[in-house]
């Protein structure tokens, strides 16, 4: 019999984990596996400024990591999705360096897509849980 996923909700989680159907982050095997954080509004919808975006989309991912008990300094690996990025990578880069910390650093993988869903930058972590 297939075990239940140990789900975690932030407390004030936004609209978009109902309207797609998905869940913020699973509890497994000691490791906490994030879904990809965007920079919405409440209701779901995206945040016009880029860096703006880019500070919410970490205060959503911060949110997750804190309602299992964790940061982003137990982060071991990190996927960032951009649109544009000839156009953007250097004020999203700018921006997640105030939430990255200091070395040693998660490993990262930057991958270029055409389409968010209305976003211009995804975030999603596997952090190990303490």
């Amino acid at each position: 019999m297939p075990s239940k996923r140990d789900v975690v909700f932030p407390p004030d989680r936004h609209a978009l984990y109902e309207l797609h159907r998905y869940s913020p982050a699973i509890r497994s095997n000691g490791f906490l596996f994030v879904s990809g954080q965007v920079g919405s509004r409440k209701d779901g919808s995206a945040e016009p400024d880029l860096a703006t975006q880019v500070r919410k989309a970490f205060a959503n991912l911060n949110a997750i990591l804190a309602a299992a008990g964790s940061s982003f300094e137990d982060v071991v690996d990190t996927t960032i999705f951009m649109v544009d990025p000839d156009a953007k990578f250097e004020t999203i880069w700018e921006v997640a360096a105030e939430y990255w910390g200091e070395a040693p650093y998660p490993t990262v993988t930057a991958i270029g897509v055409t389409w968010l869903s209305g976003f211009d930058f995804e975030i999603k972590v596997i952090a190990k849980l303490p």
